[in-house]
């Protein structure tokens, strides 16, 4: 399926990489770049949007003057109070953002076409409809209660901003049942093991 998004000659097969927030995709993710996978962040990606005047002014339109600071630039705490609180305005500006997204995606896909295999690592993956776009999901999972501790010593956010943005993806089980490969990323599990396993499938 994923192969018609793109041009006619062949590709590395799909793979989208994804989770609920706080479950520890980055690491997985260097999992998989240390075996000589090619990585596609999302977020890393679309990060590198803000600093376009012509996005930021989109942004500014659909969101309105508080969201960029005095001297031009975005203000993301002020984008993220907005759009965490209101699913209709993160949803517009996903809009906006995804389809960015992919086209970028694409063009990697093209510069590394000589590998078995991409990542696009995205954690909206499912609630934006990229799995309909590649060839296979690997979902990491870890439950909700170890990904809040985990993100309130990381972010140093209080439990209701982690929850409300939690509530913004599908319940990480939802991906887990819905994932091709699932990635259990507990403390002492053999992460590394879990990845090869999947690696070599997906070299198949």
């Amino acid at each position: 399926m994923s192969q018609t998004t793109l041009s006619s000659q062949q590709h590395p097969l799909l793979v989208a990489l994804t989770g609920g927030i706080g479950c520890g995709k980055t690491t997985v993710l260097q999992e998989f770049s240390s075996l000589g996978i090619p990585c596609f962040v999302a977020d890393e990606v679309a990060g590198a949007y803000y600093a376009d005047p012509s996005f930021l002014h989109q942004v500014q339109s659909l969101l309105g003057p508080s969201v960029i600071r005095p001297d031009g630039s975005a203000d993301k705490q002020a984008i993220a109070a907005i759009v965490f609180h209101d699913a209709g305005a993160l949803k517009q500006l996903n809009a906006i953002v995804h389809p960015r997204v992919w086209a970028d995606f694409k063009h990697f896909v093209d510069a590394n076409s000589q590998a078995p295999y991409v990542i696009f690592e995205s954690a909206i993956t499912y609630e934006y409809g990229f799995d309909h776009l590649v060839d296979k999901v690997i979902c990491v999972y870890l439950e909700q209660e170890e990904r809040l501790r985990r993100l309130e010593l990381r972010d140093h956010a209080t439990r209701q901003q982690l929850l409300a943005r939690m509530q913004n993806q599908l319940p990480a089980e939802e991906k887990m049942m819905r994932a091709d490969y699932v990635i259990l990323n507990y403390e002492g599990n053999p992460r590394t093991r879990q990845v090869l396993y999947i690696h070599r499938r997906l070299l198949r």
